[in-house]
């Protein structure tokens, strides 16, 4: 989809490479901005976790 929301909302943590977004590392922490990032994902591709837990897109 390459919607790029997350590279616009966390362009430290996300960038466009071409018509899609990726992490700008392997491993991005855990915060309020990834998470912003995985609840605003229309495709909902951005996966949060801390740990073995789940905590984002958030419901």
């Amino acid at each position: 989809m390459g919607s790029g929301m997350c590279a616009a909302l966390a362009p430290d943590l996300f960038r466009l490479e071409d018509t899609h977004a990726a992490p700008v590392h392997a491993r991005i922490p855990a915060d309020e901005r990834a998470l912003d990032a995985a609840d605003s994902c229309p495709a909902l591709a951005i996966v949060v976790r801390d740990g073995p837990h789940t905590i984002g897109p958030r419901p």
